[in-house]
C-alpha cells in the first residue's frame, strides 16, 4: 500500500515539475533571452511572494506579466501609476445604485490573478499605501468589510531608476513586501532581431496569450508543497549568519529583518523546487541573494549589489547531508 501511495505521490511530482517546466518554456518565449530573470520571477511566483522590476520603459515588462497570467489562466490586471491616482482606484468603491437603493461594491485592479503596477514610484505614499494590506495579506478592507483576493495575488511593479522627477521614493515598509528586484536589461542582438522578424507578420502580440497550463487550484498546492520543503539546521544557521552579516556590515544602514529572513527561505525553498529538488542547500541562497537583499538592505550608497557580493563571499558555506527522502 505504501508503495503505491508512494508510486502516486510521484506520478503527482513529476505532473507538477512538468506544468514548471511548460511555465518557463512559456515564459522564456514571451521574454528571449532573458532566462535567469524568468527563473527569479517563476521563484518569486512559486514563493507567494511579490515582485518589483526597476528597469527602463520598454523592454517587456507588461508581456511577461500577460504571459504569466494566461499560463496561470489567472485574471491580469494593470495600474498606470500617476500622482492622481487615488486609493479607490486600486482597491474598489461602493457605488449607490438608485434602483435597487443599496450600495454596490465596485471591484478594482486587485481584484485579479496578477497585477501589473506600472511605475509605482509616480503614485502618491497613500496610494501606494493601499497595495500593502493586498500583498501583505491579499486581502482588501473598503468601508469597513473586508474582501478576499485570489490565493494566487501576485503582483508585479515597475519603476524606472531613471527619470526620478515627480516621483515617490517606496519607503522601506513597501519595499519589504516585495520578496526579489529585478533587473531585465536589453535584449542580445539576435533575439532583437527575432522580435524584430515577429513584428512583421504581428506574431508578437500573441507571444502573452497561451493556454492554461495549470489546473484549478493546482499552483496553489504547488506553492503550498514549496513552502513545506525541508531546509535542515546547518543551512538555516548559514542564512542566520547571513543576516548577522547585513546587520554588522559598516556600509549598510539598515540590515535583514527576522521577516526578510523568512522570505529569503520560502524563495530558496522555491528555488529548490523550480530545479527539482525535494530540499533546500546553501546555493538556492547564494543564487538568490541579490534580488532578495537588493530590495531590502539600506545600503549607505547607491550599487548595493558589490556590497551583498561581498557579505556572501566572506560568509563561509557550511557542509551539509542530503536529507532523507
Amino acid at each position: 500500500m505504501s508503495a503505491m501511495m508512494s508510486t502516486d505521490s510521484q506520478t503527482n511530482l513529476d505532473q507538477e515539475f512538468g506544468c514548471i517546466n511548460r511555465l518557463r518554456e512559456t515564459l522564456n518565449h514571451a521574454l528571449k533571452g532573458k532566462a535567469e530573470v524568468v527563473d527569479h520571477v517563476i521563484v518569486c511566483l512559486l514563493a507567494r511572494g511579490h515582485l518589483l522590476i526597476e528597469d527602463r520603459p520598454g523592454l517587456g515588462k507588461t508581456m511577461l506579466a500577460k504571459a504569466l497570467a494566461s499560463s496561470i489562466g489567472g485574471k491580469f490586471a494593470r495600474v498606470q501609476c500617476t500622482p492622481d491616482l487615488l486609493p479607490s482606484d486600486i482597491t474598489g468603491f461602493n457605488i449607490f445604485n438608485q434602483k435597487t437603493h443599496e450600495f454596490e461594491f465596485r471591484t478594482g485592479p486587485v481584484f485579479s490573478d496578477v497585477m501589473l503596477a506600472d511605475e509605482i514610484n509616480r503614485a502618491t505614499p497613500r496610494t501606494q499605501s493601499a497595495l500593502l494590506e493586498a500583498m501583505a495579506e491579499r486581502q482588501v478592507t473598503v468601508d469597513a468589510v473586508r474582501y478576499e483576493l485570489a490565493q494566487n495575488y501576485f503582483v508585479i511593479a515597475t519603476q524606472n531608476p531613471i527619470d526620478q522627477h515627480g516621483t515617490y521614493p517606496l519607503p522601506e515598509a513597501q519595499l519589504d513586501r516585495f520578496s526579489m528586484k529585478l533587473s531585465i536589461g536589453y535584449p542580445g542582438e539576435t533575439d532583437e532581431l527575432k522580435m524584430l522578424e515577429n513584428a512583421i507578420d504581428d506574431k508578437s502580440e500573441s507571444d502573452s496569450d497561451c493556454e492554461p497550463l495549470f489546473e484549478e487550484s493546482q499552483l496553489f498546492r504547488i506553492q503550498k508543497q514549496v513552502a513545506s520543503l525541508p531546509v535542515i539546521s546547518s543551512v538555516q544557521k548559514y542564512l542566520i549568519k547571513l543576516g548577522q552579516a547585513t546587520r554588522n556590515h559598516p556600509e549598510i544602514s539598515l540590515g535583514l529583518s527576522p521577516r526578510g529572513l523568512l522570505m529569503w527561505q520560502r524563495i530558496a525553498q522555491a528555488r529548490a523546487f523550480l530545479n527539482q529538488r525535494q530540499y533546500v542547500i546553501p546555493d538556492d541562497f547564494i543564487e538568490t541573494a541579490v534580488p532578495v537583499l537588493d530590495v531590502r538592505l539600506g545600503v549607505d550608497h547607491e550599487d548595493s549589489i558589490p556590497v551583498i557580493e561581498g557579505i556572501m563571499e566572506s560568509t563561509s558555506v557550511p557542509k551539509y547531508e542530503v536529507p532523507a527522502q
